[in-house]
């Protein structure tokens, strides 16, 4: 009986790990694209309001962590060519 007990074991434990990698999968390709930024749109900088950036700096790792309104380094998505129309807006360039 405990013979029975372990192959169900190693066979859930399988299972648990083929459903570990595949959300990992995605996550990792949703990260991939949160990197890369959005086709079609540039990261303003400077016309945040708190708590609603795009995406983290190097204080945060997360969106919707602005702890103030309209800081140098907190920024979100607009359409590509409309940051510098906005007072205040700075096209965001990760320092390295």
């Amino acid at each position: 009986m405990s013979n029975l007990n372990s192959k169900s074991n190693t066979k859930s434990h399988v299972v648990s790990g083929a459903i570990a990698g595949i959300v990992a999968m995605g996550l990792l390709a949703s990260a991939g694209q949160a990197v890369a930024g959005k086709k079609g749109f540039e990261k303003c900088a400077g016309i945040v309001k708190a708590g609603k950036n795009d995406c983290g700096n190097s204080r945060h790792g997360c969106s919707g962590n602005a702890s103030k309104d309209n800081m140098a380094d907190e920024w979100l998505y607009v359409p590509n060519g409309t940051c510098n129309k906005i007072t205040g807006g700075s096209i965001f360039k990760k320092d390295k």
